[in-house]
């Protein structure tokens, strides 16, 4: 009978919350086997570092939320700095989840979300196109103009930031998840045990494969070249 394949690089990795730089070392070394094994077990599945005091206040947590962004809390996760207690992004690398400075990366997996949020981009995309709706001031017209053409890139790979869209209240599901990310860091923070995040915000994924795929490609970015910041 034929074993199981095991990437050669994988195989010593057993620490449920491994260093980032650890991390993108076998993620590198173990190329698109192992990049899509780490985003698929170790940043989606588990007890994120930040809850390990009290894992059930992450399942209270996803419930409550499961309820406001109408998502089953299966589809519910973190990543981030708060999933392995320090950050896998390039230009912040090994910097430690700190209370009431770092900020909470939640996912969904929902394509009922995305396709609702999708919808409402699209409104907001035809409405700044057409001059419906005109931004404050130069600083929010930047914002605008970078979030049209980012947000249709972000669709094309499967899924959507909740900031891309205005938080005006022609865009319900929009305003809905902002509010929704207002009151779960202020729950955290009257929560025993429970991480302090300075903000939250969440990606919305078509599908799990659009997940894995979009998270494994993160592991191949040049910007890992620049020392960590530890």
């Amino acid at each position: 009978m034929k074993a199981f394949s095991v990437p050669p690089p994988l195989v010593h990795l057993r620490d449920p919350y491994p260093h980032p730089c650890c991390v993108v070392d076998i993620a590198r070394r173990g190329r698109e086997q192992a990049r899509i094994v780490i985003a698929r077990l170790w940043l989606t599945e588990g007890i994120p570092y930040v809850f390990r005091q009290c894992p059930a206040v992450y399942e209270s947590m996803r419930s409550w939320l499961s309820v406001r962004l109408e998502a089953h809390a299966k589809e519910i996760g973190l990543v981030g700095s708060a999933r392995l207690g320090r950050s896998l992004a390039p230009v912040k690398l090994g910097q430690p989840f700190l209370d009431h400075h770092s900020d909470l990366d939640l996912f969904t997996v929902s394509t009922g979300l995305f396709e609702r949020l999708r919808t409402e981009f699209s409104r907001w995309r035809h409405a700044f196109q057409n001059h419906e709706i005109v931004p404050r001031d130069a600083t929010e017209k930047g914002y605008w103009e970078n979030n049209y053409m980012q947000g249709a890139g972000q669709i094309t790979r499967g899924f959507l930031h909740d900031n891309m869209i205005p938080n005006l209240d022609r865009y319900p599901v929009q305003q809905n998840i902002r509010q929704s990310m207002y009151e779960l860091v202020a729950k955290l923070k009257s929560t025993p045990l429970a991480p302090r995040p300075k903000e939250a915000s969440v990606r919305c994924y078509t599908s799990w494969d659009s997940f894995i795929e979009q998270t494994s490609l993160n592991f191949t970015q040049d910007a890992y070249k620049k020392p960590p910041l530890i």
